[in-house]
């Protein structure tokens, strides 16, 4: 039995993952902005839910209290000139704008209220105090509250400041708390931001070394780990060079041994005797001679690859056509559908060398063929179709392995050799069915 590892899911929570940052630098400022603003809630919550409204609770009883003070000094000393002599000293005392209207009723207790403690904190307060019906406007005047307080005598208006309801370092309180969490943020980011920096250039000097391009030593930079990384990238790089060189120039000795002995036997056979008896023999074996030097060359491009090429701009539409030129010249029915211009960034000889491949591997089993070139997204596709009697689906992989063939003196090599040029270059090669009737051999190549 296989145990897999089960991953829940959470219903609904698709749309969390779609906002989720795609990037280091994103994913690392996330980490620190979630802990951050996290603890500004908090900080929020505790002065905002407890200091403030213990403070607020304390302002509104306060004006409570005076309220209510006033107000049992008229029921307890009524009369005009009592009230007024009253008045005038919570008026001076008090710095309240207090004023009686005589005889007046409060016909409804209508309140008007505003987001915050203070409106309720001051409601409490005044039923706690006073006992008596009254109503509070807080939206006819943005510097006071007003508030009319029924009294034996009539009803009384209170006008009381604002700044008596609230204290003023929440002002200073939340400037401070956010420009702090935003220069702390901004810090943090330009840290990331070099630290991500040298993760980049190793990303885009191993991307652009495995398109075979040239590429010099990445400077180390960043943090321990991340200089390690591109010290590392570099003795790797370092090493494949080496190796890559090490075995051109083995190649290149081995191909000049292998081919002096085929030279000498090439002009023995033409230094024999014309002799008519001897005319069928002389000829097979020459063709066979030449048939060995043509294994031969295709094992050593094989072994050896492209790697001494460089890659650099070129035209791909002008290099199709031209492999489609040469192969009319060698007889093939080949036809051309590319785009006017289409520069890509590759090395030239060895993908034409891939091209050619598949276009010769095509015109040995049909005999039509079509070469096309389609740009999609970040990528260019060359197709190569052909009304052949195509390959099994379950076969095609097989073609791809070295000296896999099935034509008499065929070395084997030319599809292997196709999608060793186009790894190289950070493509593949698939081979799929052909609108044609035949084989199609898909080339992917990085724009």
């Amino acid at each position: 039995m296989r145990i897999g590892r089960i991953r829940a899911r959470v219903p609904g929570m698709g749309w969390l993952k779609r906002l989720k940052p795609k990037s280091l630098l994103g994913r690392s400022l996330l980490m620190i902005l979630i802990p951050l603003v996290a603890l500004q809630a908090v900080t929020f919550q505790i002065f905002y839910g407890t200091h403030l409204n213990i403070i607020s609770r304390r302002l509104s009883a306060s004006i409570a209290g005076e309220i209510a003070f006033t107000t049992r000094l008229m029921d307890r000393y009524p009369g005009k000139e009592a009230n007024d002599w009253i008045l005038e000293r919570a008026r001076d005392r008090l710095d309240l704008d207090i004023s009686l209207e005589p005889g007046a009723k409060l016909t409804e207790q209508h309140r008007v209220n505003i987001f915050g403690p203070m409106d309720d904190d001051l409601e409490a307060a005044l039923n706690e105090t006073g006992q008596r019906p009254f109503t509070m406007d807080w939206t006819s005047d943005p510097h006071s509250v007003l508030i009319n307080i029924q009294v034996a005598d009539g009803v009384l208006h209170v006008v009381a400041p604002r700044k008596r309801l609230y204290t003023t370092t929440i002002y200073l309180f939340v400037p401070w708390v956010v420009g702090t969490a935003l220069l702390l943020f901004g810090i943090a980011a330009m840290f990331m931001r070099n630290q991500v920096r040298g993760i980049r250039r190793l990303a885009r000097a191993a991307d652009a070394f495995g398109r075979g391009r040239d590429t010099p030593p990445i400077r180390p930079e960043g943090a321990t780990e991340v200089r390690q990384a591109a010290e590392a990238f570099n003795r790797m790089q370092d090493r494949i060079r080496r190796f890559l060189a090490q075995r051109t120039e083995m190649l290149a000795g081995v191909s000049h041994d292998l081919r002096t002995p085929l030279t000498r036997l090439r002009l023995a056979l033409a230094m024999l005797p014309k002799d008519e008896a001897w005319r069928g023999d002389v000829t097979e074996m020459t063709e066979d001679v030449e048939e060995m030097e043509r294994m031969i060359g295709g094992y050593l491009a094989f072994a050896r690859g492209e790697g001494a090429e460089q890659a650099k701009e070129v035209d791909l539409a002008a290099m199709l056509t031209d492999v489609a030129t040469a192969a009319r010249r060698g007889g093939a029915n080949i036809e051309v559908n590319v785009p006017a211009t289409l520069t890509v960034s590759l090395r030239a000889d060895a993908v034409r060398r891939a091209i050619t491949n598949l276009v010769d591997n095509a015109r040995r089993h049909a005999g039509r063929v079509m070469l096309s070139a389609v740009t999609r997204g970040r990528s260019v596709l060359v197709n190569v179709d052909d009304d052949g009697p195509g390959i099994a689906a379950e076969r095609r992989e097989d073609v791809f392995r070295p000296f896999q063939t099935g034509l008499s003196g065929g070395t084997g090599l030319g599809l292997t050799i196709a999608r060793d040029i186009v790894r190289a270059h950070g493509g593949d090669i698939f081979l799929e069915d052909s609108p044609l009737g035949g084989l199609r051999a898909r080339v992917r190549l990085p724009v």
